[in-house]
């Protein structure tokens, strides 16, 4: 099967190395210009993985729309809305299955990026979500794991299952799809909160983060009318150890330096989704303790041990 990969970052050439694993005939696509692109056009590798040279890498966006049956695309949450623009004007879309295989919310609406897929793609379009748990640097070194892919058309959940299940990533069909992206969106949102923690010297505080912060995100998915219980599972909790605790994620990391003041200078998209978080909430009237505390931290610049420290030395309540 002809795959696109649309993004040529950490996530995206590593879907091109997985596409090419599962034995797809693969093209991985960078903006023009791209220091990611120039980089593996030249070396055929990055500082995560080398590329098999059966991999064509482009920056002709139309050709590699056009080549492909499944075109997963891995860019940044906050870019996606504008590059749709660009790519719903592309010619023979009829019938292309896409992927979105980020974890994050438009940060001014809220909206999740299925519905922003359809709002620019039109409501036909064929999409579905890949997410949970795993970090290339350990997939390429063979150590397993598994995810879920999500969509509102069960025939494109079974494609894309089919296409990329292996030994490697087991695969699991989403049915829920609000919860998916919802949950998959605010563990980086936890994830920053991890790292907050550790940097402030708190770590013993992330048991409790994990246990209330999954029951705060489960009001909010119950609110928008997904299923609450997803929360509890593989594009959410599942992703945890991967984001709370590894030293890979790159959420985590910013979460750390931000408490330490040391500069960080890669994509941690649960920024992006703090902010979201808050208009979520305003919307819904649903109170969410952690995020509402990251808000106040991120976006209004009050102190962040004192704002961590109330914030689970709230007044007594009954836990559930």
């Amino acid at each position: 099967m002809n795959i696109s990969v649309l993004g040529c970052g950490r996530w995206g050439t590593f879907l091109a190395w997985y596409a090419n694993r599962v034995h797809h005939t693969v093209t991985l696509w960078g903006r023009p210009g791209s220091k990611n692109l120039m980089t593996l056009t030249a070396e055929h590798k990055n500082e995560y993985l080398e590329l098999p040279e059966s991999v064509r890498l482009t920056d002709d966006l139309e050709e590699a729309v056009r080549s492909a049956e499944i075109i997963l695309i891995s860019i940044s949450a906050q870019q996606l809305r504008s590059f749709l623009k660009t790519v719903s004007k592309l010619p023979g879309l009829k019938d292309k299955t896409f992927v979105l295989c980020m974890k994050g919310l438009e940060a001014d609406t809220g909206k999740r990026l299925t519905q922003v897929f359809k709002e620019e793609m039109g409501a036909a379009a064929h999409v579905g979500v890949w997410l949970g748990p795993g970090h290339v640097q350990d997939f390429t070194r063979n150590i397993p794991n598994c995810m879920v892919v999500g969509s509102d058309e069960i025939g494109v959940t079974k494609k894309v299952v089919e296409a990329f299940n292996s030994d490697l990533i087991r695969f699991y069909y989403g049915q829920d799809l609000i919860g998916n992206e919802i949950g998959a969106a605010t563990k980086n949102v936890m994830g920053i909160a991890a790292g907050m923690l550790d940097g402030a010297g708190y770590s013993s505080l992330k048991g409790a983060l994990m246990a209330r912060g999954t029951r705060e995100l489960s009001r909010i998915v119950r609110a928008m009318g997904g299923n609450d219980i997803t929360i509890y599972g593989l594009s959410h909790l599942g992703d945890y150890e991967a984001t709370l605790f590894s030293p890979h994620s790159n959420n985590r990391r910013f979460g750390e330096d931000y408490v330490k003041g040391i500069p960080f200078h890669k994509l941690a998209e649960g920024v992006a989704t703090v902010e979201a978080l808050h208009h979520l909430s305003q919307e819904y009237e649903v109170e969410l303790p952690i995020c509402h505390a990251l808000y106040e931290i991120l976006f209004e610049h009050k102190e962040t041990s004192k704002v961590l420290i109330d914030l689970f030395l709230r007044p007594v309540k009954f836990e559930f």
